[in-house]
C-alpha cells in the first residue's frame, strides 16, 4: 500500500519536473532521489511509458555525448491533469494541516 501511496507522489513529481522542461529517465531519478524517493529503475521507467501511454508525457530520442537518450515534456493532457491535482493537493493540505 505505501508503495502505491508514494506512486502517485512520483507521477505528479514527473509531471511537473516535465512542465518545467524535457527530462530523462536518469535527471528525474536524481531529482526524485533529492526529494527522498530512491526508486529502482524498474519502477521508473515503467511509470515513465504508463504516463506516456495514458497521454500524460510524449516522448523523443536524442543522442547525447554518443548515448540514445529518451526524453519526455508534458502533454498538454498531462499539464490538465497537474493543474487538478494541484487544486485537489492545495485542498488537502490545507485540511490535513488545519
Amino acid at each position: 500500500m505505501i508503495r502505491e501511496f508514494f506512486l502517485g507522489f512520483i507521477k505528479l513529481h514527473i509531471l511537473y519536473h516535465a512542465s518545467k522542461g524535457r527530462i530523462c529517465g536518469v535527471e528525474i531519478k536524481e531529482e526524485l532521489r533529492r526529494h527522498g524517493y530512491d526508486i529502482s529503475p524498474g519502477t521508473l521507467y515503467p511509470t515513465l511509458h504508463a504516463l506516456e501511454a495514458g497521454g500524460y508525457l510524449r516522448s523523443e530520442e536524442a543522442v547525447e555525448k554518443g548515448r540514445m537518450r529518451k526524453y519526455y515534456t508534458i502533454t498538454p493532457k498531462g499539464e490538465r491533469m497537474l493543474a487538478e491535482a494541484r487544486e485537489k493537493i492545495r485542498e488537502l493540505v490545507e485540511e490535513v494541516l488545519e
